[in-house]
Formats: structure tokens, C-alpha cells, sequence
């Protein structure tokens, strides 16, 4: 049994920033399989989804972007799931905005999201959907710059790359996280 989780941080305030891309995903994954509502588990926001006929969980961590390896941490105890079973969204600086980086292993690469899902795990080894949101100019804090709102130009591209995200993960519950790589890692992703 697969969960999704999309890292970002609750309240309005932060809805449309580039450090919610994870949520995003998770709302556009969850709004084209018809779940309706999330219910609040886990230190998270967390929904049941049938897709093709094979169940999957979404979770939207709720502890904030720095303490998300908490709700984590809990659903995997609750639901006695193995690390190998996440599927991790998160924003990727490193990743040319509009493309998306499938990885199963590595380090937090100063995200600290993942620090914390490494260090509540014990193990950097976990399947990620890596979204790009481009690197801030020079001298422009990274603090900001993540919390920032996505630029108009930027908006308007979102829905394609929000789509090309559900692709991998449909592909990620019929296909080993491997071969989803292999599809998705190529040119134009």
C-alpha cells in the first residue's frame, strides 16, 4: 500500500507558495480521483483513494515543513507501513521549475522537510517526487524565496506541471518506483 506525501506548511498564508508545491500535488491528485474531504490524522491531513481499483493514501502533514518526519513517523506506526511504501512531493531548488526529479535515495540537500523525515525514519533511502522551483537569484534569501508566491508566469505553467506530478504517481501504484523513474527522469521531465 502506497502513501503520498506532499510536504508544505498549513494556513492560508502559505497556501500558494513555492514550499507548498508538495500540498498542491496532493490536492490535484486527490481532486482528479474524487476524494471529497481529508481527515485530520497522523499530525496530518490524511484521505483513502482508489485509483485503477488499488488503494493509496495522501498526506499533508500538518507540523509544519520542519517537523513534517513527525506525521510520518505516525502514520507509519498507525498504519504499521514501511518507509518503502512513501512516496515523498516536495519542493526542489535544484530542479529546473516545470520539471520533476524522481529519486530513491540521498541526502536533505538543505531541505529541511526531509532532514526531518530522514531523522524520524533513520534512513535518507526513500522514494521522492523531487518538483522544481528554480534557485533564488544571488543574495536573495532562500528563507524567502520558498515562502514566497510562484511568479504569474510561473502560476499559469503550474497546472501542467501539477498534472505531469499525478502521472508519476498513478505510474508509481502500477509500476516499481524504479520504472517510474526510468519514465519520468527523461528529457522534458
Amino acid at each position: 500500500m502506497k502513501c503520498f506525501v506532499g510536504l508544505g506548511n498549513p494556513g492560508k498564508q502559505y497556501e500558494h507558495t513555492r514550499h507548498n508545491i508538495g500540498f498542491m500535488a496532493i490536492d490535484r491528485f486527490a481532486e482528479k480521483w474524487g476524494v471529497s474531504s481529508f481527515q485530520n490524522k497522523c499530525k496530518g491531513h490524511l484521505a483513502e483513494v482508489r485509483v485503477n481499483g488499488t488503494k493509496a493514501y495522501l498526506l499533508k502533514p500538518m507540523t509544519y515543513m520542519n517537523l513534517s518526519g513527525e506525521s510520518i513517523r505516525a502514520f507509519m506506526d498507525f498504519y504499521k507501513v514501511d518507509v518503502s511504501d512513501l512516496v515523498i512531493l516536495y519542493d526542489d531548488m535544484d530542479t529546473p521549475f516545470g520539471n520533476i526529479r524522481l529519486r530513491y535515495q540521498g541526502s536533505a540537500g538543505g531541505h529541511n522537510g526531509i532532514k526531518s523525515i530522514i531523522a524520524h525514519t533513520g534512513t535518507s533511502t526513500f522514494n521522492r517526487i523531487r518538483m522544481g522551483i528554480n534557485r533564488p537569484n544571488p543574495g536573495y534569501p532562500i528563507v524567502d524565496y520558498v515562502l514566497s508566491n510562484f511568479s504569474k508566469t510561473e502560476t499559469g505553467a503550474l497546472p501542467s506541471v501539477l498534472d505531469k506530478t499525478c502521472e508519476a504517481m498513478e505510474h508509481c501504484l502500477s509500476e516499481p518506483f524504479e520504472k517510474t523513474m526510468a519514465v519520468f527522469n527523461g528529457n522534458g521531465n
